[in-house]
């Protein structure tokens, strides 16, 4: 019997639930790094511990084209307030000021791998709490990815396609961690994949 390419590399497969956010294989590696690196016990380290211990993993091939990932455009509410619209982006970039909503700031982290009409309460810095809602994915590079890739005739090599496998991990050596920790922040584009408001 083959064994199961997955269970080899330390991935398992798992259903998301209504408390799990869902999360490409890059982006849950860019979160533990951000873990190794950010050891404090503050509200923001509570909400990326809680963010990757609910975390359902999966290929970018697979995540849900409602799904927050980075360099998503996105449209979400805090409380009841008005539709905010931000790019959910890894870090702050020179001369987009206003437009990003990195995931070092705790309301970027909070909406990485929420879905469309999912809430998440996070605290705030007065004390108090805040609840975030996806009001709308309005662009996801995996899914435009896809959708080139339809159009072109073509399928990524090794993809699963849509509905294949979901991952959560459930154990790796340091060394194969630190291997995926280098491999992820390798691949990991800072620029984003948006057409910009012109092809809006």
């Amino acid at each position: 019997m083959t064994p199961d390419p997955l269970q080899r590399t330390g991935w398992r497969r798992a259903m998301p639930t209504i408390d799990s956010c869902q999360l490409t294989t890059k982006d849950y590696t860019i979160l533990e790094v951000m873990q190794e690196r950010r050891p404090a016990r503050d509200a923001f380290s509570a909400i990326l511990q809680r963010k990757i211990s609910s975390a359902v993993v999966m290929f970018r091939e697979d995540v849900p084209a409602n799904v927050v990932t980075l360099s998503t455009r996105v449209a979400y509410r805090v409380n009841d307030g008005p539709a905010e619209t931000r790019i959910v982006a890894h870090d702050e970039m020179r001369g987009l000021v206003g437009m990003l909503l990195p995931i070092t700031n705790p309301r970027g982290l909070a909406l990485l791998g929420l879905a469309e009409g999912q809430s998440i309460s996070i605290p705030t810095t007065d004390g108090g709490l805040e609840t975030l809602t996806v009001h709308e994915v309005v662009y996801q590079p995996e899914a435009a990815r896809r959708e080139r890739l339809k159009l072109a005739g073509g399928a990524e090599p090794g993809s699963w396609g849509l509905g294949g496998p979901v991952l959560r991990v459930v154990h790796r050596s340091d060394e194969a961690q630190d291997k995926a920790a280098k491999q992820g922040m390798a691949a990991f584009d800072p620029g984003f994949d948006d057409p910009g408001p012109s092809a809006a």
